[in-house]
């Protein structure tokens, strides 16, 4: 992350983000004159990372050691959680690193675990709308083979594109050694964030373009109940709203948290300020801590098993010894 340069900043750490003057004076991983100003943004980056891996690390598990999660539908969440879980053990990792055990291979090393689990959350995400809209589109196939052969090859592009965005700044696609082509966020490159924020934009409209199309196929079937039930249409027409709202919540928290750092990565460059890039990159994490209480606590199954834990937790704890005298 980003700390603030020591006075001799030619001897000084880079940290993950470009300082305001752009210049590449700094970008000596290697040593460390004197100790470094603690970044509160770090801080709170650190600190954010440490709950999404806590959240995280309960859907994994909870959907790993259930049996029935083998679903499609569990199989994505549990690969978005998985993807979350990395990007907050990343967080932790990257300020343990800069901070107390600073070198330039794992920096890189911290940098492509960052850019691996946030494009496979990414993804993910992508992959649970594209199984929503094919859920309702080819509801009568839907339970078959055909659906969990198909997860599987999604999940495989998604995470085989992740791992390959991730190892691009180990093999070489970073600024090290030409400061100019560092990006709001070193050490990729210019090139390498604009292409992620545009992977990022396309993934938006692309699910805006399917949530489009799940409204369109559900205000169909509501009619159509309402007129095979006889039911009012007041009634049908509140359970549809309700659909739609929570539609617009999942796209639109998808927005809020991704799209300032799509754009300002698009539009910046390295001589921008590093507080901007703190600004847009806080509400991308935000996003790995949301994802749990939207996609996987919200289900009811998920619930049920989470309950069913707590319960079981507190009939097996030991009771408290009695003496005779307490009796």
């Amino acid at each position: 992350m980003m700390e603030k340069e020591p006075p001799n900043s030619s001897e000084g750490q880079q940290g993950w983000f470009s300082a305001g003057n752009g210049s590449g004076s700094s970008l000596d991983l290697e040593s460390v004159v004197q100790p470094l100003t603690l970044n509160p943004w770090d801080v709170v980056l650190c600190i954010s990372g440490t709950i999404i891996s806590c959240e995280n690390a309960i859907v994994v598990v909870v959907i790993f050691y259930t049996p029935a999660f083998r679903a499609p539908t569990f199989l994505l969440i549990g690969s978005l959680a998985t993807a979350d879980l990395l990007a907050g053990v990343g967080l932790i990792l990257h300020f343990a690193f800069v901070y107390f055990i600073p070198s330039g291979a794992v920096s890189l090393l911290t940098v492509g675990l960052l850019v691996t689990s946030f494009t496979a959350s990414v993804s993910s995400l992508l992959s649970i709308t594209i199984d929503r809209y094919l859920s309702l589109y080819s509801a009568l196939t839907y339970c078959s083979e055909r659906t969990v052969t198909r997860t599987y090859i999604m999940l495989l592009l998604a995470w085989g594109a992740s791992i390959c965005h991730g190892l691009l700044p180990v093999m070489g696609w970073n600024c090290l050694g030409e400061p100019w082509a560092c990006s709001i966020v070193r050490p990729l490159t210019k090139s390498h964030l604009r292409l992620l924020s545009a992977s990022v934009l396309a993934v938006f409209v692309a699910m805006l373009q399917l949530y489009v199309q799940i409204c369109r196929i559900v205000c169909r079937h509501a009619q159509q109940i309402a007129v095979q039930r006889h039911c009012p249409a007041s009634s049908q027409h509140l359970s549809t709203h309700k659909g739609i709202a929570t539609l617009a919540v999942v796209l639109g928290t998808f927005g809020c948290c991704w799209l300032p750092l799509a754009v300002y990565g698009l539009l910046g460059d390295g001589s921008s300020p590093a507080l901007y890039t703190y600004a847009t990159l806080l509400p991308a994490t935000s996003n790995s801590l949301l994802n749990p209480l939207i996609y996987a606590f919200r289900n009811q199954e998920i619930q049920k098993v989470l309950l069913g834990a707590v319960c079981c937790a507190r009939l097996s704890s030991p009771l408290p010894f009695r003496s005779p005298s307490d009796v």
